[in-house]
């Protein structure tokens, strides 16, 4: 240990040791903000770890008694104590063993932080793995649903139009039910192939005129409607981008969803418009249909999760599950906000 401090004088130790309590001190006591600053990463990176729990606070006391203790050496010398060299070989020891310690402990924490990133990668990618699984096999079973379901609706149908005679009031009356619902569990099937496909489908990116993709849709989904009164109103969209059909699916949803929840209105008002974000396009469809309960508004993207009864609005409680996951992987956001009787707003959001 002599060898460690030979040609140092008890002047120079005593400087670096009152210096290294200055740092101590300015951080405990927080007389600089410091503690953000490269300095800190220098200097006050052990302090930090020193006094950040009660252990190694209290294995650095014995550091900084005696640190104290060389600070008030001349008030000691007045009566005739001196500090001696082997304390400050006794403390300078004690400093670099902290120091040491802490390292390798900081050291284990990265370790241990590389392990659970590892672990987290194989949960992750095993989760992709089921859920892709799962996609393919709700296509599959959609899709071989709806064979069955075409013979159950068309030989119903021939049934009531070819035995109308040979079947009373009632018998019509119960097959009409079973043609009702598997046209429910057609529309069903179909948004359930839609949400599939909205996951798996291959995204093509590219720049969309939001105004004209807007009234396009709209054309669309308003046909057969038209004696309803609907207004829409199209404010100044910028473009977006983005894949076309996905972002058309998007619309259509939300556009359908507006009109069927006006139908109660002598006069459907649908707004879609925009609003500016940081990083990011804010649009909206807005309308003043039947609105909805805020409490339930987390319950608004859930997949079969209807805030309306099958009595009052038919649906099956897919089409803003289907906007959800189609935004989600354009990298945007999407959220509701609603009154009961006063409308309905979905925002959705497009990277700039």
């Amino acid at each position: 240990m002599t060898s460690i401090f030979k040609g140092r004088t008890r002047n120079d130790l005593f400087i670096v040791l009152l210096l290294f309590t200055a740092v101590f001190l300015i951080y405990y006591l927080n007389i600089l903000p410091v503690k953000n600053t490269f300095f800190n990463q220098l200097l006050l990176f052990p302090l930090v770890l020193a006094t950040s729990n009660r252990k190694r606070f209290i294995w650095s006391i014995p550091i900084i008694i005696g640190l104290i203790l060389i600070i008030i050496q001349p008030i000691f010398s007045t009566f005739g104590v001196s500090v001696t060299d082997d304390l400050f070989r006794l403390i300078l020891l004690m400093v670099v063993i902290l120091m040491v310690a802490l390292l390798v402990e900081r050291i284990e924490k990265v370790r241990s932080l590389r392990s659970l990133n590892d672990k987290l990668k194989k949960q992750t990618k095993m989760l992709e793995d089921a859920n892709e699984e799962l996609e393919a096999f709700a296509y599959s079973v959609s899709h071989d649903l709806r064979v069955p379901l075409r013979a159950i609706d068309g030989f119903s149908r021939i049934i009531v139009e070819d035995y109308q005679d040979k079947l009373d009031e009632e018998g019509i009356r119960l097959l009409n039910i079973v043609r009702e619902n598997t046209h429910k569990m057609g529309q069903l099937i179909d948004d359930i192939l839609m949400l599939s496909r909205a996951s798996r489908q291959e995204m093509k990116i590219s720049k969309i005129d939001m105004v004209a993709l807007v009234n396009n849709v709209y054309d669309e989904v308003k046909q057969g409607m038209e004696d309803r009164n609907i207004e829409l109103k199209v404010g100044s969209l910028p473009n977006a981008y983005g894949d076309r059909a996905l972002l058309s699916q998007v619309l259509s949803n939300l556009l359908s969803n507006s009109i069927k929840f006006t139908s109660n209105q002598e006069k459907g008002i649908i707004e879609v418009g925009y609003q500016d974000g940081v990083n990011e396009n804010i649009y909206y469809v807005r309308d003043n249909g039947a609105g909805f309960d805020m409490k339930y508004v987390n319950k608004l993207f859930g997949l079969f999760q209807r805030l309306h009864g099958p009595e009052e609005f038919e649906g099956t409680g897919v089409g803003l599950s289907i906007v959800q996951r189609i935004i989600r992987r354009h990298e945007g956001r999407v959220w509701g906000e609603g009154e009961v009787d006063k409308g309905a707003t979905i925002y959705f959001t497009l990277p700039k």
